[in-house]
């Protein structure tokens, strides 16, 4: 599925986001606080958007991700490996940073993938995750669900795959709740886990540290 939509797959994330998903990639880069020059690993990657902002920001990006075509899509990425989140092909403690967006929901084993980030990842390194949210509020609420389960399917039929972009609202429903996601990073190695939700809860991120 991945693959058939790799083409269009950051034209229809800007539609769907109105651009506020840039914005909120550069935030996730910024809160990782690692010295320039870092490497960070994007879990992941998709076409790239993490991997290019870890560039802009000074960091040296190496992007992977389980969809060959995702990868062979993304643009100014000059490090990638298609590789199956859950098993690595990296040494145990070689980056500093990670980043992972909107992927949480498509992991099978997703205390697998937590675990083995926190194996590639060096004690003291720092992970920045994003992910989609649904508002608490009422009118916010009403038009995230409309907007998303609606019209996000939509567009996504007009521009690139119908199957697909009826799947990805849908699959919110195998996303553990923010509390339980905590509890996972904690169990698999990783300490002072934060989690916030962004611009009214329309997205929700989560920092942690990995435990010296």
């Amino acid at each position: 599925m991945f693959d058939a939509i790799a083409p269009r797959y950051e034209l229809v994330n800007k539609l769907m986001t109105f651009g506020l998903d840039g914005r909120w990639r550069r935030r996730a880069v910024s809160d990782l606080r690692l010295a320039s020059r870092s490497l960070v690993l994007d879990v992941a990657a998709g076409t790239g958007d993490f991997a290019r902002e870890l560039h802009h920001q000074g960091q040296r990006a190496v992007a992977t991700d389980l969809s060959y075509n995702m990868l062979a899509t993304a643009k100014a990425i000059r490090e990638r490996v298609q590789a199956d989140a859950s098993k690595l092909p990296f040494r145990s403690a070689s980056f500093d940073g990670i980043t992972c967006g909107y992927a949480l929901r498509n992991f099978t084993d997703l205390p697998a993938t937590f675990a083995e980030m926190a194996r590639v990842l060096r004690p003291g390194g720092r992970l920045s995750l994003l992910e989609v949210a649904e508002p608490s509020s009422g009118i916010w609420r009403a038009g995230f669900q409309l907007w998303f389960r609606k019209v996000v399917p939509f567009i996504g039929s007009l521009v690139s795959d119908r199957a697909a972009y009826h799947y990805l609202p849908a699959s919110t429903a195998y996303l553990p709740e923010s509390s339980e996601i905590v509890a996972m990073l904690n169990r698999a190695g990783f300490s002072a886990v934060n989690h916030r939700r962004v611009m009214g809860g329309l997205s929700q991120q989560f920092l942690a540290t990995r435990t010296t």
